[in-house]
């Protein structure tokens, strides 16, 4: 299995341009970003995250566990009758990243959440897709998982120039909604900043060490890399606690 290496930052707002402009030298789009009328190409991320009752994937996070897996469900953009999701399971270990990842249709995906592969549910899942699906389902099952958060945001999307492999996104108006269904992943209702002032700068690359520009680039920038958490960031223990308290009393 190839891992793929990760490491945030916290940026300001105000540096974007900046930041963007540095980068662009050594960048190409993401050819699946649109173009919007501000001539960016970017995409929203739309997750719902999934944990267990004792709040397993929370927990690790804040313990600082070296192994350890998030369940999330992810759309892009805005729903339509066609709109597919990813079944993802991502796994971390260190800096070193790796996924599992079904596509199915989000029509289709609420059925096999309650069904599984029962009774004629998930028929069009097929190959590496439906194996994927079935570890998801499993964990889900096995240890009780449910949503406890809704993550959206406005992502920016780059590869490398000279390395295709290398993989940098600009993640803007960071955004949730605590304890949601899965039916609100394409809505924005209840949504609110989880970093008012900041973006978060994602950088991934598949060798054990990060490009040299790039990491010329972050000490430019006065960047330090921190262990940042989209789904961990918007909990407080009080919330663990009130929740805790209604799905165990």
């Amino acid at each position: 299995m190839k891992y793929r290496y990760e490491r945030k930052y916290l940026v300001q707002n105000e540096d974007l341009d900046a930041l963007r402009s540095r980068m662009a030298p050594f960048l190409v789009h993401d050819p699946f970003a649109p173009e919007n009328e501000r001539g960016l190409f970017q995409y929203t991320v739309r997750s719902v995250y999934y944990d267990t009752p004792e709040f397993n994937s929370l927990f690790e996070k804040w313990e600082g566990v070296e192994v350890r897996k998030k369940l999330r469900i992810r759309g892009y953009d805005t729903r339509d009758q066609d709109s597919m999701v990813f079944m993802e399971i991502k796994r971390k270990l260190g800096d070193r990243i790796w996924k599992n990842r079904a596509q199915v249709r989000f029509d289709d995906v609420h059925e096999l959440m309650e069904r599984g592969f029962s009774n004629g549910a998930g028929e069009n899942i097929k190959g590496r897709n439906e194996e994927d699906a079935r570890k998801f389902l499993f964990n889900i099952y096995r240890y009780g998982y449910r949503p406890v958060n809704l993550i959206s945001y406005d992502r920016e999307p780059f590869h490398g120039k000279f390395d295709h492999g290398v993989r940098i996104t600009f993640d803007k108006n960071i955004r949730c909604k605590m304890w949601p269904s899965l039916k609100e992943l394409f809505s924005d209702r209840g949504l609110r900043l989880v970093w008012k002032e900041f973006f978060i700068l994602e950088i991934k690359y598949f060798e054990n060490k990060m490009p040299t520009w790039a990491r010329s680039i972050v000490q430019e920038f006065g960047l330090r890399h921190e262990a940042l958490s989209k789904f961990a960031t918007p909990f407080e223990r009080k919330d663990v606690s009130v929740y805790n308290l209604k799905i165990g009393g």
